[in-house]
């Protein structure tokens, strides 16, 4: 599986950017999908995850009300919707496919990762 993430960039404070990760391969449809964040001098951390009957969890408190994750499976696609962006949300965000259906928070949890893309808010 092979999983490829974009819709990076540079925005404004309260703009707002579309996140997508397309997997190809071996596609596991039936396994969780996740988002995960790295700023720079800080640890991984997990946003958003989506299970394969598509509900979603969040891990981060701070993007609840902001940041919503779907997926439309037969495009294998995952999307990560992140508005009212703050100057904290910057950094490196990650997919990954979990290896079962309910992908918990922990990246332990996560076997396939995109490469990154990018996010910088300025303010």
């Amino acid at each position: 599986v092979q999983l490829q993430a974009s819709g990076g960039g540079l925005v404004q404070a309260g703009g707002s950017l579309r996140l997508s990760c397309a997997s190809s391969g071996r596609t596991a449809s039936n396994n969780a999908v996740g988002w995960f964040r790295q700023a720079p001098g800080k640890e991984r951390e997990s946003v958003l995850v989506i299970s394969w009957k598509g509900a979603s969890t969040y891990c981060a408190d701070s993007v609840k009300g902001r940041f919503t994750i779907s997926r439309d499976i037969a495009k294998n696609t995952v999307y990560l919707q992140m508005n009212s962006l703050k100057p904290e949300d910057t950094a490196v965000y990650y997919c990954a496919t979990a290896r079962g259906p309910y992908g918990g928070c922990s990246s332990l949890g996560y076997m396939y990762w995109g490469q990154g893309t990018q996010v910088t808010v300025s303010s």
